[in-house]
């Protein structure tokens, strides 16, 4: 048996257990260490009962970043604005609790259990923004980002396996995603009623997390060939999807893998889906701006490694034929 044979029987054999060993990792430890880290909370109330419920928040090693409101209807604001996750409202009659689980709903139970611990008794919970009664827990919305991913990575590749280049996969990753964008809604919005927003907002985010992600596979394998795509597979399925925090929020995932997931489509797809499924596109806007970065870049690859010339395919070298001998 050849050499090149066995080294790629080596190469097989290790290779997949260290892609299931990083999927396990990226997958696994996130989860594993869910915690609040500066999770934005509000107090609203008179100062000294307030000042002391801060105080005794504050004192959980970097678990809440207090926000002090004047009164119960700026803390509603501010949770409606996205600003916070929640809010407590100190009253005569003892402390009560505003969450918004269209935000998180295991976000929304955290800040349950939290202020019910720190009072000693339950307290009245009032959910500002709530979650679709389709959709209470908030489970199908968590799972859309890795179908949205899927699909991306679908675009960039046959782009890439058709040889489409220029303006021709340019036109094809904004067909698929504007396609994909309005599929996508239909299902979620008009079918099966778990986001509740603007139809064609919530077309729109979902079509732009596809034409970022489908762009950026493309633009990678424009620039470096074939290997781009694993390479967007790496960074969009195996980093971005579990970094997205959409199960969750990127304030309980370990740091830095909140803030890195923010910066990739995955993530910025679900948060602005989010901000514009159920809170009136609030809080859009840097979500909005990540996307839009990734796909012009994206896109911008796409342009420029189509200028370059194709590889000039392999032609097979000619044998020379054997003439038939000449009959004297």
């Amino acid at each position: 048996m050849s050499a090149a044979p066995n080294r790629r029987l080596v190469a097989v054999v290790l290779l997949v257990p260290v892609v299931v060993a990083l999927a396990l990792w990226a997958f696994a430890w996130p989860a594993a260490r869910m915690a609040p880290r500066d999770l934005p909370l509000g107090i609203a109330g008179s100062a000294p009962a307030a000042g002391h419920l801060a105080q005794q928040l504050e004192q959980r090693d970097g678990a809440f970043e207090i926000h002090r409101y004047d009164s119960e209807t700026a803390a509603r604001t501010a949770i409606e604005d996205r600003s916070v996750y929640g809010a407590v409202v100190v009253t005569p009659k003892g402390p009560e609790l505003l969450t918004a689980s269209a935000a998180g709903p295991v976000v929304a139970q955290l800040l349950r259990e939290t202020v019910t611990a720190s009072a000693g008794s339950a307290v009245p919970v009032t959910d500002v923004v709530a979650a679709p009664a389709a959709d209470p827990r908030g489970s199908v919305l968590g799972a859309s980002i890795l179908p949205l991913a899927i699909a991306g990575m679908a675009a960039g590749s046959a782009v890439t396996l058709l040889r489409l280049r220029g303006g021709r996969a340019v036109t094809a990753l904004l067909g698929v995603a504007a396609l994909v964008g309005i599929v996508a809604a239909a299902l979620t919005d008009s079918w099966l009623g778990v986001i509740t927003g603007d139809w064609w907002s919530e077309a729109g985010a979902l079509g732009l997390t596809v034409l970022a992600i489908g762009a950026t596979v493309a633009g990678l394998a424009a620039l470096i060939g074939p290997a781009g795509v694993g390479l967007g597979a790496l960074l969009m399925v195996l980093v971005g999807n579990p970094f997205s925090g959409v199960t969750s929020a990127p304030e309980l995932l370990p740091r830095p893998v909140g803030a890195i997931g923010q910066w990739l489509p995955p993530g910025a797809g679900g948060s602005l889906l989010r901000s514009v499924a159920f809170f009136d596109g609030r809080a859009a806007g840097g979500a909005a701006l990540t996307l839009a970065l990734w796909a012009v870049l994206g896109l911008t690859a796409v342009i420029i490694g189509g200028r370059r010339r194709p590889p000039a395919p392999d032609v097979p070298e000619a044998t020379p034929s054997r003439q038939p001998a000449l009959v004297g």
